[in-house]
């Protein structure tokens, strides 16, 4: 059986969290994140361009985006985002992503 992996979340993913009014809402994606400890590889995708490196997993009904890296030396996943898929919106969960990035605000 493999290693459950430690699941940590950003400072900022832990405020992304907490600003979702939802309470129902949070327990789900709480759930999702939990889930994330058995072969974090096999859930979510791979993301491209900016945010190689990182994956994305979909959670509550599609809308919610938890975005991750997987650090398999320390068998660790850090949710370093969480937040709505909005494509062409400026809040959309990956331009935010891409913005902290940029900002070095990911780690």
């Amino acid at each position: 059986m493999p290693i459950p992996y430690r699941v940590v979340l950003t400072p900022t993913a832990r405020s992304m969290l907490a600003a979702i009014k939802d309470r129902r809402i949070q327990e789900k994606i709480r759930e999702k994140i939990d889930g994330l400890a058995r072969d974090p590889d096999l859930q979510g995708k791979p993301l491209l361009g900016e945010l190689t490196g990182l994956r994305g997993v979909r959670a509550v009904a599609q809308r919610y985006r938890i975005i991750y890296r997987v650090h398999q030396d320390r068998v660790e996943v850090l949710v370093v985002a969480i937040g709505l898929r909005r494509e062409g919106h400026r809040e959309d969960i990956y331009r935010l992503a891409q913005r902290l990035l940029r900002l070095k605000l990911l780690e």
